[in-house]
């Protein structure tokens, strides 16, 4: 409600401006946080900004350098069974290449290409951006622990990159891009968010030509590993990731069990299988410890 002038008549000028003094502090608090926020998402991306494609120009876009950080840092043959990377070793030459390479992706508008292309470029781009957050960090015990906004749970809503004039965090790329226009649920086992509990980075750069092929082997790599799947008598425990986005295996139990059947080695089919028949309980668990090399 708006005071009236009448209202005011009855209180003597000094003690409103004493009294306003905690007023006003707490107003501009407000107005900082309004005007923080406005700044954050005024030119936040939208999922429609990113829908078109130019399906008639077959021109690639070049991933080399993303290979070559792979094939350095990336260690696949783990007794943990999980795709682990060597941040410590990362020679200053390979970071400048890194950042070349994130700075030359920036460049491009991803709309020019066509949809397959499009979609190496985002995972990549994603990817590369994580790996080099936890670079610029290191040494960090968890990406959780990163993060620039006031009580952020790690670094997903901030500012990561700069494509076609609009400012995108890592979130926007996955959940206003990556999810909503390929509608893709084996996103999930490409995209890295440099834990153990994550699907695998992968061992090879997303390109237009080898992209379904990774997306199974990320799903099946991930989905035949107990981080993601264990069976525990009548209960299944399994990756957190199939609690947070049920919505994108079907939004249901039976949906989600015929997905992870579908990618199962055949002894893992056959438990779950089971697990339906006794009808037990479903649990979720992750494990944020970075995927470093010990």
């Amino acid at each position: 409600m708006v005071a009236t002038s009448k209202q005011h008549s009855s209180i003597h000028p000094s003690a409103l401006s004493k009294s306003s003094k905690p007023l006003k502090a707490i107003f501009l608090w407000l107005a900082a946080i309004f005007i923080t926020t406005v700044t954050n998402y005024s030119f936040a991306a939208e999922t429609k900004d990113w829908l078109p494609s130019n399906e008639t120009n077959k021109t690639l876009v070049d991933h080399k350098p993303w290979q070559m950080i792979l094939d350095n840092y990336l260690i696949r043959d783990d007794a943990s069974g999980i795709n682990l990377f060597d941040y410590k070793k990362v020679s200053p030459n390979d970071k400048q290449m890194l950042e070349k390479y994130l700075k030359n992706l920036q460049t491009k508008d991803p709309r020019s290409y066509n949809k397959a292309v499009q979609k190496a470029y985002w995972i990549n781009l994603y990817n590369a951006l994580t790996v080099q957050l936890i670079l610029e960090n290191y040494p960090v015990k968890s990406i959780t622990k990163l993060g620039n906004k006031l009580f952020s749970f790690g670094p997903w809503d901030d500012e990561a990159a700069t494509v076609a004039g609009t400012a995108l965090s890592l979130n926007d790329i996955e959940h206003k891009i990556l999810r909503p226009i390929f509608k893709d649920p084996r996103i999930h086992y490409a995209v890295n968010c440099a834990s153990y509990g994550c699907p695998d980075l992968s061992s090879q750069a997303y390109t237009a030509a080898n992209s379904d092929q990774l997306l199974n082997k990320g799903a099946q790599d991930y989905i035949n590993h107990q981080r993601a799947v264990q069976i525990d008598g009548d209960d299944l425990l399994l990756s957190s990731i199939y609690d947070w986005y049920l919505v994108d295996f079907g939004d249901n139990s039976a949906s989600l069990l015929k997905h992870l059947k579908q990618y199962a080695t055949d002894d893992l089919k056959q438990e779950l299988i089971t697990f339906e028949i006794k009808d037990g309980d479903i649990d979720h668990h992750y494990d944020w410890q970075l995927n470093e090399v010990k």
